[in-house]
């Protein structure tokens, strides 16, 4: 126990609000639940400068980019297109917002309102409150053609409506030192009580994407992401658009590596610490290590793969399992301290089936790990008796 002590006492820089440690989630305020997770002491980089894509078709509302976590570095989800899950529902962004002293992420949703965005100025059309990109009418999406790019020989239903523009703040977070300093209005509360829905399947299979490719951390792209928005959700190549340039200078965190820096043994462990549900988690695949024998390697290979599949099949049925309750919840309009106890629920079962997930592979991995024969004992010939 020490140990762990030690371990915490010695990573000022990065704090995980792990899940496990009942006690601290029974103190997290109401606010901190709406955003279980992970939470980082110093804030993202700004906002990039970045053109939008055309609109794909009728019906697909803009959802801006944003940077994430990943448990090391700052990453860019690029801007996109994503159709909505409901006529009617818009999407109100995720922002990082401080608290604790520390910054958590507030996950967007979509909604029959824009709500709380942390004031954020995202740009085409949400400029910190509200969202003046477009609106639903009769059941159809009109787009507001001053703010989004749009092909007005497949799109018909538009308007143009001037919308103040705030491009000049590129600050990407609220509160804390140098952060946004808005606070929700009543109405915007009001929208936040409101039924809605996490992001879509296709949002969170982009997010996956964007947190495998490494040109998207901020340490790789200095706050210049090379595909800062697409067209479509998991486009990177065909629609991808760079970042015309960063919102500020890229100024990385003061928090030098060293080798008495407490650090997770590999990347699976720190996953594991991280995952707030199971559609967060990442499909695991696996590499056997090379023996120089080619049907021993065939063979741990299948292993390896047999196991992913088991578990990725385990990760599907937590999904779907949490996913029935967020929609049973939402059918019974379940108050918001009953909703707080459902999230610390699925993150502690998420984060209990990736630490068993984690464990597993280590083990395949060491009984895989090529052995040394011992060396034959000295006076006696190899093979030979005593």
């Amino acid at each position: 126990m020490s140990g762990q002590k030690e371990g915490r006492a010695m990573r000022p820089f990065v704090v995980i609000r792990s899940l496990f440690f009942a006690v601290i989630l029974m103190a997290l305020s109401a606010a901190s639940f709406a955003q279980i997770g992970i939470s980082v002491s110093f804030g993202p980089p700004a906002l990039p400068v970045y053109e939008q894509p055309e609109c794909p078709g009728d019906g697909y509302i803009w959802t801006p980019g944003y940077w994430a976590w990943d448990g090391d570095d700052y990453y860019w989800v690029p801007g996109t297109w994503v159709e909505a899950p409901e006529v009617g529902f818009l999407w109100t962004p995720g922002y990082w917002g401080w608290g604790d002293n520390a910054f958590f992420f507030h996950e967007g949703y979509w909604g029959p309102h824009v709500g709380y965005y942390g004031g954020i100025s995202y740009g085409f059309g949400y400029g910190g409150h509200g969202y003046e990109g477009g609106r639903w009418e009769n059941n159809h999406f009109y787009y507001n053609t001053s703010v989004n790019r749009i092909n007005n020989t497949s799109i018909r239903n538009t308007y143009n409506t001037r919308v103040e523009s705030n491009s000049g703040n590129r600050v990407s977070y609220n509160g804390g030192n140098g952060g946004i300093n808005e606070r929700p209005s009543a109405q915007e509360q009001t929208y936040d009580r409101e039924r809605h829905t996490g992001p879509v399947a296709a949002q969170n299979q982009h997010m996956q994407q964007a947190r495998s490719n490494p040109e998207l951390r901020a340490s790789k792209n200095q706050g210049k992401p090379p595909i800062a928005a697409t067209s479509r959700p998991g486009d990177f190549k065909g629609s991808a658009v760079p970042a015309r340039e960063a919102g500020a200078p890229y100024k990385a965190p003061e928090r030098p590596a060293s080798a008495n820096e407490a650090r997770p043994a590999n990347n699976s462990a720190a996953r594991a610490n991280a995952n707030i549900h199971a559609n967060e988690v990442q499909a695991h695949k696996y590499v056997a290590p090379a023996t120089g024998n080619p049907k021993t390697d065939q063979k741990y290979q299948q292993q390896q793969d047999k196991l992913a599949a088991r578990q990725n099949q385990e990760h599907q049925k937590l999904q779907q399992q949490q996913e029935r309750e967020h929609q049973q919840a939402t059918a019974r309009n379940t108050s918001e301290p009953q909703r707080q106890q459902m999230e610390q629920r699925h993150a502690q079962q998420t984060q209990q089936l990736e630490q068993k997930h984690v464990s597993q592979q280590q083990n395949i991995q060491t009984h895989q790990q090529p052995h040394q024969s011992a060396p034959p004992a000295q006076g006696h010939p190899p093979g030979g008796k005593p």
